[in-house]
């Protein structure tokens, strides 16, 4: 069984940092490609970051681009969203996915029912 477990939300002003975490346990993470995506209150579920699973690619929204940087570090099977600049829009429950998928392309990196596993999520608010 594959658990991830997401950590280092908060609560911020604009302009402010914060990276999160997400922690996978039961087996490697190495084995799947991983995305962050975040979901606000009466909101769609929508993506925010994507990596392959040897971090050649990686996929950002349009609205993030610039400000956050998706990474991993496969020896501590973790995967971490860096936010910079945040914005009170930036504001939701962010949650971590892993993709089993073989094929990693931006289509697939997207669609949330393409992942196999979720964490239970962290919370970031940015006050303005």
């Amino acid at each position: 069984q594959v658990q991830l477990v997401e950590s280092g939300g908060g609560l911020v002003q604009a302009g402010d940092s914060l990276r999160l975490s997400c922690a996978a346990s039961g087996r490697t993470f190495s084995s799947f490609a991983a995305g962050w995506f975040r979901q606000a209150p009466g909101k769609e579920r929508e993506f925010v970051a994507a990596i392959s699973r040897n971090s050649a690619t990686t996929y950002y929204a349009d609205f993030v681009k610039g400000r956050f940087t998706i990474s991993r570090d496969n020896a501590k099977n973790t995967v971490y969203l860096q936010m910079n600049s945040l914005k009170p829009e930036d504001t939701a429950v962010y949650y971590c996915a892993g993709d089993l998928r073989l094929l990693f392309t931006m289509t697939r990196a997207l669609n949330p029912n393409e992942y196999d596993y979720w964490g239970q999520g962290t919370q970031v608010t940015v006050s303005s």
